[in-house]
C-alpha cells in the first residue's frame, strides 16, 4: 500500500537514502545479543495479518518478566504492584526508595512495545524504571495498559488518563508515611509507543482534567524516542532501513495496523501529530523529547518537537547521535546513564515551586 502512496518519488528517495546508509555504531557484545533476542521474539509473535500470537507471546512474556522486589536493591529502590482497575487489567508497578526526607516528584511511566506487546514487568522496562527512580530521586508509577489489536485506539490513551486520575484520587498506594510525594510535580515518561501515549495523555489531561484535578499537576513530559508516523516515508526511515536495530518498516507498519482503527491510514491523528494538524491544549506541559541519531523514527520526532515550538510550547530536544531506538534500556551504554542525568535536570528545573509555610 505504501509503495503506491508515494509512487516514483518515493522510489527515487529510497534509492538516494539507501546510498547514504551509514555503518552501525559499535555496540558491546551483550547489547548486540540482547537486541538480537528481542527482535527474534517480536518477529515470532507478530503475524502478517496484524494480530499477535498470544499463546507464544505468553511464553516469551513469562521468560522476560521480572517480579517486583519489595526489598531495596543496592541503589535503595524497591518495587511492588498496585491494582488500578481490575476489570480492564490496569495495574502499575511502583518503584520507590524505602524512605525519603522530603516529598519526591512522581513519574508516571508508559512502556513501549508498539502498543501490542509487553508490560511493566518486562525486564528492560522494569530495569529502566528502577534506574529512573534512583537517578531522578522520584517515585515511578509504571502503568500496564490494554494492548492492541484486541484493544485498539483509543484504549491505551483511555487507560493512560485513567491511571493518572487514579493517582490524583488515591495518591500512590503502598508508599507509607516514610515516602512523601509531591503530586504537584508529576511528570509523564514513556519510550517508543509509550512516548506516543505520553503525548496524547498529556494533551487530554491538559484539555479536560487538569483544571479539576485534586492533587496531580503535570509539570512536564518525557517522550523518549516517541513513536509517531504518517503515510510518508521519511529520509531517516529509508536511510536506516535494514541497518538500525529494533525498528524497521515492517515492524513499524505492523504496530500501526494493530493499533489504529480498522481501515485507517498512518495519517490518523494518533500517529500523525507532527504537523499543523496537531491540536494542542492551551496548558500542554513542557516537554523534553529524546532523539537517537540511529533511530529510523528520528525525523518524526524532530518534526514533533518543531510543531510544539511553533505552537508556543516549551520543548527541549535531547540528542544522542549514535543511539538506536530503545537505547536507554541498556545500562551497558554510557548514553543510558547520560539520558537519565538529563531527565533529572529537567525534573529539577520544572518542579512545582513549594508554597511558603502559613504564618
Amino acid at each position: 500500500m505504501e509503495a503506491s502512496d508515494q509512487g516514483a518519488g518515493a522510489g527515487a528517495a529510497g534509492a538516494t537514502a539507501a546510498a547514504k546508509r551509514p555503518t552501525p555504531p559499535p555496540l558491546p557484545l551483550s547489547v548486540r545479543i540482547q537486541l538480537a533476542g528481542l527482535t527474534v521474539a517480536i518477529d515470532a509473535v507478530e503475524r502478517s495479518d496484524g494480530t499477535v500470537n498470544r499463546c507464544l507471546y505468553g511464553v516469551i512474556d513469562r521468560l522476560l518478566s521480572a517480579r517486583p522486589s519489595p526489598r531495596p536493591d543496592r541503589s535503595g529502590v524497591r518495587s511492588y504492584d498496585v491494582t488500578m482497575d481490575a476489570s480492564r487489567g490496569i495495574w502499575a508497578r511502583v518503584f520507590a526508595p524505602a524512605a525519603a526526607d522530603r516529598p519526591l516528584p512522581v513519574v508516571v511511566y508508559y512502556h513501549g512495545g508498539g502498543f501490542a506487546l509487553f508490560s511493566p514487568a518486562i525486564g528492560p522496562f522494569n530495569g529502566v524504571c528502577r534506574r529512573l527512580s534512583a537517578a531522578i530521586g522520584a517515585v515511578v508509577v509504571s502503568v500496564n495498559y490494554r494492548l492492541a489489536p484486541e484493544h485498539r485506539w483509543p484504549a491505551a490513551y483511555d487507560d493512560g488518563v485513567d491511571a493518572l486520575r487514579f493517582v490524583d484520587a488515591n495518591g500512590v498506594p503502598g508508599l507509607g508515611a516514610e515516602v512523601p510525594v509531591d503530586l504537584a510535580s508529576c511528570f509523564l515518561a514513556g519510550e517508543s509507543a509509550g512516548g506516543n501515549i505520553v503525548h496524547h495523555v498529556a494533551n487530554r489531561w491538559a484539555a479536560r482534567w487538569q483544571a479539576s484535578a485534586k492533587r496531580v499537576r503535570v509539570a512536564g513530559i518525557f517522550p523518549v524516542q516517541p513513536y509517531f508516523g504518517g503515510v510518508e516515508r521519511t529520509e531517516s526511515e529509508l536511510r536506516l532501513e535494514g541497518v538500525a536495530p529494533v525498528v524497521n518498516l515492517k515492524r513499524s507498519d505492523f504496530s500501526w495496523t494493530a493499533f489504529l482503527p480498522v481501515g485507517a491510514t498512518r495519517d490518523h491523528p494518533a500517529a500523525h501529530v507532527t504537523d499543523e494538524n496537531a491540536d494542542l491544549a492551551e496548558e500542554f506541559p513542557p516537554a523534553m523529547v529524546v532523539v537517537g541519531g540511529f533511530d529510523p523514527l528520528q525525523d518524526w520526532q524532530r518534526r514533533y518537537a518543531d510543531v510544539l515550538r511553533r505552537k508556543g510550547k516549551e520543548v527541549r530536544v535531547a540528542e544522542y547521535p549514535d543511539m538506536f531506538h530503545g537505547f536507554y534500556g541498556f545500562p551497558e551504554l554510557p548514553e543510558a546513564t547520560t539520558v537519565l542525568q538529563d531527565m533529572k535536570a529537567f525534573v529539577d528545573s520544572h518542579r512545582a515551586t513549594p508554597k511558603p509555610a502559613a504564618a
